[in-house]
């Protein structure tokens, strides 16, 4: 991999890390507008648009691929877009949007895990400690250590809310996980099918919903009043961020992009602090441990991959090693 093509995939990952740090604030609001079924379900309606215009100049390649594939790639994206987002905007409703972007950038950690159940790769002693640092940083932001959830609130106000969101984790790494099974696609072409081929389903669980008064639809008032910000949400954080996600996926590797997410909480952190609400002392503490243990991940990933590459590459030979004609290296 050339260096220009490191450094573009790092762009495109922390820009789609800013985007989904920008999606908790701004989707706080809407949710008193449109529940999380509904809010998914017009997000994606949105990005699927963008995407199918995105592949509409490659022909009838990907139209194929999607025919061929569209079962399991309509399971990724049910999981990736609809499991990860409803639960995500649920436990949005019960918390803060700082505790969602922690909880967010704890998935890299969670995808550890995963690799070790479904795939028998077992992370180090450094990793699991990692791990119980950033989840304990967690349990801090929410106020299951520490006695209160944050932002004056008392006992655990928010304690469900992040653990509907932190179950939502799960989905997402399924679907950064599948990128994987379908080598033939390239990012582009894995977000705008997964998408199209998912959207079916969050239609059908959206009117599925409504039916057994589950999920109200939208008001015609209350699309006038959010559109704005639902129309960002549709463009940026799901759209275009995931479509950068996914190009550092394919650039950098899974476990390096989500990494990157321990960017999410801190961009969050940012624009909330920007528009006037400060994040409380023990927020902060969480925050921090999370950030720290994602940096140590990240780290241990990093040596951890550069291992085998020093195994196999060849000795350096001395420069002030004369050599005869004819004469072979030891």
């Amino acid at each position: 991999m050339s260096r220009s093509q490191r450094l573009y995939g790092i762009a495109a990952l922390l820009f789609a890390t800013s985007g989904w740090g920008s999606l908790f604030l701004v989707s706080k609001g809407v949710l008193h507008h449109v529940e999380p079924v509904w809010f998914t379900l017009i997000r994606y309606s949105l990005s699927a648009l963008l995407f199918a215009l995105l592949v509409l100049p490659r022909g009838a390649a990907p139209w194929r691929r999607l025919r061929r594939h569209a079962g399991a790639l309509a399971l990724r994206g049910a999981a990736g877009f609809g499991v990860f987002s409803v639960l995500l905007l649920i436990g949005l409703a019960h918390s803060v949007p700082s505790h969602g972007a922690v909880i967010i950038a704890t998935t890299p950690m969670t995808m550890q895990l995963v690799r070790w159940l479904l795939d028998g790769v077992r992370p180090t002693r450094a990793a699991l400690l990692a791990t119980a640092l950033a989840l304990a940083g967690v349990a801090i932001v929410s106020g299951l250590i520490g006695g209160h959830g944050g932002h004056g609130g008392t006992g655990n106000a928010t304690l469900f809310g992040d653990a509907i969101a932190f179950a939502g984790t799960l989905g997402w790494v399924w679907y950064t996980r599948g990128a994987a099974r379908f080598p033939e696609l390239d990012a582009v072409e894995y977000s705008a099918l997964t998408v199209l081929a998912a959207w079916p389903v969050l239609l059908a669980a959206a009117v599925g919903a409504a039916l057994l008064g589950w999920s109200a639809a939208p008001s015609l008032e209350g699309l006038r009043l959010s559109w704005q910000a639902l129309l960002f949400v549709g463009v940026v954080p799901s759209a275009a961020s995931v479509l950068a996600f996914n190009h550092g996926v394919r650039t950098l590797g899974a476990v390096t992009s989500t990494a990157f997410l321990n960017f999410v909480p801190v961009s969050a952190l940012l624009m909330s602090a920007a528009l006037g609400t400060l994040p409380t002392a023990n927020e902060l503490l969480g925050m921090a441990m999370v950030v720290a243990a994602l940096l140590i991940h990240t780290a241990l990933n990093r040596k951890a991959n550069a291992l085998p590459a020093a195994r196999i590459a060849p000795p350096p030979q001395n420069p002030c090693t004369y050599r005869t004609p004819g004469a072979t290296t030891p």
